[in-house]
């Protein structure tokens, strides 16, 4: 195997680190990873700088490890490298790329002051999870690490500055650090300017543009790998400097790539820890809270709807459930006991039976909720059973995403010709997709590839960078030479899946009240 034709994409999710390598024919054919979580410090969720390092080089040495078995090659270069990672977020740094503060993730929700006024202020809507509403609430908050900031970045962006000396990203992933203006594939200069006249009574040292990374569309070189960067990766000082990066890009972007959703019309569901649709749209759409508008890493508009929880509280259950097994002695492999939970769900009553759960870890920014928590209800007379008890917590996950999605498609009229699955709620073959039918109303496919997500996204942007042919474009290349022939699976929910999804809504937003107060007084 000739090494130099084949490349590498690593992405750093909520709950694992994971590369894949992929051949001539983009196929996957070694794997790593490595587990981690986010940790909430003073009301902060965060990863450590050392959590970073040391998961990336645990994830890279279990994928330079598998390619020593499978091969008996040591992993000393590839074709090219690309890094993605959980979008938006916080990363300050000075002059000298000194971190300032914390890594806050998109998984922090106090800067709803900030994201208000500046949605009001750009007539755009400015999540809470993005990087210029966390630089505003810094300064509002009149944090002492504002006046030295020199450059602001995202993970992704940061772990490509440590690989190639480079601050520079995707557009898609620069799309969530500041809004881009789709005429130009710039950030907006009016907003620019609006934001440092907002500021300009504190008198920094910089203005906004000095802050913000550069950006790059999808098959551009986005620098190579130094001497610092290898061995960022591999300590062992195997790998060689080099090596061709690819812009680094944000999960939401990586996982269009994976379920080749980058034309108009097409739109793809990440569900994981989080999750998220993206619907790649003809035009900008108008303003709604609950909808974020970003760009594919080709640079046309998409629009977000963005949920910060989805598996956690079904990760806790089936833990529970699995301490138990253990308990009783009989110890279940996690794997197995995911995949007959998941099929459990679907022996449920559609409407679960008059079960109830909101599945709040944190707070959902969409809902106006700053903290969570998971909450499960019933009545008396309720139906519980193990099977209605899994199919809450599946439909639970997809209830808040389902509000977003109602507003492009009732109120912005948005088409959506194919919804794509991807991530670990879609691991178990039929289940997910089905539920997710049942959500939307409409048909949802999986790829053979789902499960890879994002590192396999990443890694076929890193192959358009190399293998693209003059003046390809991306959507050609993933539609011809990657996903023309793609084993996939299409399920459309029954009427009676969506009537109970819809009944099981209903419920979920009329006792709202109740997620509330228990964020209120526990």
């Amino acid at each position: 195997m000739n090494l130099k034709e084949t490349v590498i994409g690593i992405e750093f999710g909520s709950t694992r680190i994971k590369a894949v390598m992929l051949d001539k024919n983009h196929l996957p054919i070694a794997f790593g990873s490595h587990e981690w979580e986010n940790r909430l410090i003073d009301g902060v969720w965060t990863y450590t700088p050392e959590d970073i390092v040391t998961g990336l080089q645990d994830c890279y040495g279990a994928l330079k490890k598998d390619v020593k078995e499978k091969f008996g090659l040591e992993l000393t270069e590839t074709g090219a490298i690309g890094v993605s990672a959980m979008m938006h977020g916080y990363l300050p740094f000075d002059k000298d790329w000194n971190q300032l503060t914390e890594f806050r993730t998109w998984r922090n929700t106090q800067t709803s002051e900030a994201a208000e006024t500046l949605s009001k202020l750009f007539n755009f809507n400015i999540p809470q999870r993005w990087c210029i509403a966390h630089l505003y609430q810094a300064i509002l908050n009149k944090e002492a690490h504002v006046p030295d900031i020199a450059h602001i970045s995202t993970l992704a962006g940061y772990i490509h500055f440590r690989m190639t000396g480079k601050n520079l990203m995707g557009i898609g992933e620069a799309s969530g650090v500041f809004p881009i203006d789709n005429a130009t594939g710039d950030y907006d200069e009016k907003m620019i300017a609006d934001f440092n006249e907002l500021i300009a009574d504190y008198q920094f040292p910089w203005t906004l543009k000095d802050l913000l990374p550069d950006h790059v569309p999808a098959g551009e070189n986005a620098g190579y790998l130094t001497e610092e960067g290898a061995l960022l990766l591999d300590p062992e000082g195997t790998l060689q400097a080099g090596i061709p990066i690819a812009p680094c890009e944000g999960d939401a972007g990586t996982g269009m790539v994976a379920t080749n959703a980058v034309r108009p019309g097409t739109g793809n569901v990440s569900a994981g820890t989080s999750v998220f649709a993206m619907i790649v749209t003809d035009r900008p759409l108008g303003v709604h809270m609950e909808v974020g508008m970003v760009t594919t890493p080709a640079g046309c508009p998409v629009a977000m709807v963005h949920c910060s929880n989805c598996t956690s509280d079904i990760n806790a259950w089936v833990n529970l459930l699995a301490e138990f097994a253990e308990s009783i002695g009989a110890p279940q492999n996690k794997g197995e006991l995911y995949t007959m939970l998941f099929n459990k769900a679907l022996e449920g009553d559609p409407d679960c039976g008059g079960l109830l759960s909101y599945n709040y870890f944190s707070g959902e920014a969409i809902m106006n909720m700053e903290e969570g928590r998971p909450l499960f209800v019933r009545r008396p007379n309720s139906v519980f059973n193990l099977a209605n008890f899994m199919r809450m917590h599946l439909l639970s996950a997809l209830s808040t995403l389902k509000s977003g999605l109602d507003i492009l498609v009732n109120e912005e009229k948005v088409r959506i010709d194919r919804i794509n699955g991807h991530g670990g709620f879609f691991t178990t073959p039929v289940v997910g997709q089905r539920l997710l039918s049942a959500a939307i109303g409409s048909p949802v496919t999986v790829m053979q590839t789902a499960g890879e997500g994002g590192p396999y996204g990443m890694a076929l942007l890193c192959a358009y960078m190399l293998w693209k042919e003059e003046g390809e474009s991306l959507e050609d290349y993933l539609d011809n030479k990657v996903f023309a022939d793609a084993p996939s699976t299409t399920v459309m929910a029954e009427q009676s899946d969506i009537d109970g999804f819809n009944t099981f809504l209903k419920s979920f937003l009329k006792a709202y009240d109740v997620e509330r107060l228990a964020v209120e007084k526990f």
